[in-house]
């Protein structure tokens, strides 16, 4: 066992205690949180209001700042929500975030074939690590993630999103882990996360997403293509306060069948449906528009 950087412990600690809380009362911090992050330190507020505006040009400001509200008091939600992952038992967790359309799933994976999740930033995505609490334990259960540049907070993290026995497989390693996964012989369904922006240089697929030219990444697809995987997309909906349903509709059957950009373009359009249902929980604090089409290069130094 690898030995945890300084100040693990007293974050994990921290966040530990909180976690012990009923999510009632966690939802009073989440409360008080909001009244500071928006209200007081106003964090990436012009960011968000400028997202919200140019993805919905034909809402009145009032309901831009509506929605805009409405996301910041959904974003303190997913905070403490995330945290309770470190204390919440298997039968809460069912209660809380339900999987629906199972059958999709299990018709994608028939015959021992392994199957690929799109879902995006919406509602709680953490929480959809649970989904190993509804399908075989044998399945190997794994979502792709970015390491966090603060050593304690990855560690944090990597416990948060394995506390269901889901397997972290780091970004840069994706294809390799899944090629040994499947010369070993399991049968895997690994969520996928594609909605970020591309890295500046990156320039190979641009779309319309939510009324704007969108640099898209294309590397799930072209995972899915080079196994020949299923693939599925994870429609999330928030129906009440720390509840969500997600429903899965399945994409392919063999993605290595699919023309090319015809599995991108399919996530981006079902991401964008989910997005227009409830504008307020998708992560409008990412600066998914920071590359131009006609000029990628430029004076916005955004994160």
């Amino acid at each position: 066992m690898h030995k945890k950087p300084i100040g693990y412990h007293f974050i994990y600690g921290l966040l530990k205690l909180h976690a012990l809380l009923p999510l009632r009362a966690l939802y009073v911090f989440a409360d008080i949180l909001y009244v500071i992050t928006y209200h007081l330190v106003r964090y990436r507020r012009e960011l968000v209001r400028r997202n919200l505006t140019n993805s919905f040009p034909e809402k009145s400001l009032q309901e831009i700042i509506r929605i805009e509200k409405e996301f910041y008091h959904h974003f303190c939600d997913y905070f403490f929500e995330t945290i309770k992952l470190l204390h919440i038992s298997d039968e809460e967790m069912k209660q809380r975030m339900k999987f629906e359309r199972l059958d999709v799933l299990a018709e994608a994976m028939k015959d021992h074939k392994s199957c690929i999740m799109y879902l995006g930033h919406y509602g709680n995505w953490e929480w959809v690590t649970s989904i190993g609490l509804h399908i075989p334990q044998k399945i190997v259960k794994a979502q792709i993630y970015q390491r966090i540049s603060n050593k304690s907070f990855d560690e944090i993290f990597i416990k948060i999103r394995t506390r269901f026995k889901s397997l972290n497989i780091e970004r840069k390693e994706t294809m390799r882990r899944i090629i040994q996964l499947r010369n070993n012989g399991e049968q895997m369904v690994i969520g996928f996360i594609s909605d970020q922006r591309p890295p500046k240089y990156y320039d190979q697929y641009w779309t319309n997403f939510l009324n704007q030219d969108t640099l898209t990444l294309t590397g799930t697809e072209r995972i899915a293509t080079k196994t020949g995987f299923s693939v599925v997309y994870f429609d999330i909906q928030k129906t009440k306060r720390g509840h969500y349903t997600g429903t899965f509709s399945l994409m392919s059957r063999d993605a290595s069948k699919e023309p090319e950009f015809a599995l991108t373009e399919m996530y981006m359009r079902k991401l964008e449906k989910t997005i227009l249902r409830q504008p307020a929980f998708y992560l409008w604090t990412h600066n998914r528009w920071k590359f131009s089409k006609k000029k990628e290069s430029g004076n916005n130094t955004d994160q």
